[in-house]
């Protein structure tokens, strides 16, 4: 196989599925469930596929505290076989993860043979909440913005087929959704300190996230940015992005028809971000 095929961690998908501006691909009122159910058989059918052929599958959920993260991997991972798929959520890391190599503790949840692994949160930590926060000096954060390509190129040489996504919301969402946290009894889980001074640090994350779109956005792992504002309709199309993406027995492209009001690629090399909230 050639190099430049091995670095191609995401195919395009057949023309008959990449974006679709139909009222069809983009309501979210009474049938939101119905569209979902379908999706989610269409999930089923390639876990399916997946565990034959023993695909190694891993998605990178990304975006700022609220922006739909947990629930847009709910929904993935409900009704896939719990043996074959791992959901990856790390905290704080221990003083002794904390001294080595900082990929190391990533490394160990990589997906095997037949495995579909999502992690909330990631590596990108280091781009993001640590450099905002003052958790990593700036010389660990260049040293982690210039060698994540790298890696991010040796995972899919090795075989693993990454995707990876940011969620955006808006700052009045953001607020919005943090007050419901605080309100609703079944969300307290959610709270962190880190919420706290989230939206006082609303321009400096948007920095951060800029500046990670652009400089790890390649070849080997672009990003797909999710407009999130909307839960259902950025839950739904991040599953058709994603399935379309996928080849598997008895897909239906028809259902695959992202909105790209909701999901923006863009091209590799040079090119401006995408319209990203302020």
């Amino acid at each position: 196989m050639k190099e430049k095929n091995k670095l191609s961690a995401v195919s395009k998908p057949p023309a008959s599925t990449r974006r679709s501006d139909k009222p069809a691909a983009t309501k979210t009122g009474p049938d939101y469930e119905a569209q979902l159910r379908l999706l989610q058989i269409e999930l089923v059918k390639f876990q399916h596929h997946c565990i034959s052929q023993g695909e190694r599958v891993l998605v990178l959920v990304e975006g700022r505290d609220g922006a739909g993260k947990d629930g847009t991997i709910k929904r993935l991972v409900e009704h896939l076989s719990p043996r074959d798929t791992r959901v990856v959520a790390l905290g704080k890391p221990s003083d002794t993860e904390a001294g080595q190599w900082y990929f190391q503790r990533y490394v160990h949840h990589l997906p095997s043979r037949g495995e579909f692994v999502l992690f909330n949160r990631s590596w990108y930590n280091r781009a993001g909440v640590e450099q905002v926060m003052g958790f990593c000096s700036p010389q660990q954060y260049e040293d982690f913005m210039n060698t994540v390509t790298t890696f991010e190129s040796m995972l899919v040489r090795s075989g693993i087929r990454l995707f990876k996504y940011y969620l955006d919301i808006t700052r009045e969402e953001q607020v919005r959704r943090l007050r419901e946290r605080q309100r609703n009894p079944l969300k307290q889980w959610k709270l962190s300190p880190i919420d706290k001074v989230a939206l006082r640090k609303w321009k400096a994350y948007s920095m951060a996230r800029d500046a990670m779109l652009l400089r790890t956005h390649h070849q080997a792992a672009p990003w797909t940015v999710v407009h999130s504002n909307d839960k259902k309709k950025a839950r739904l199309n991040l599953l058709r992005h994603f399935l379309s993406h996928q080849d598997y027995p008895d897909k239906k492209p028809s259902l695959l028809l992202w909105n790209n009001s909701v999901i923006d690629d863009w091209p590799i090399g040079g090119a401006p971000l995408p319209e990203l909230a302020e």
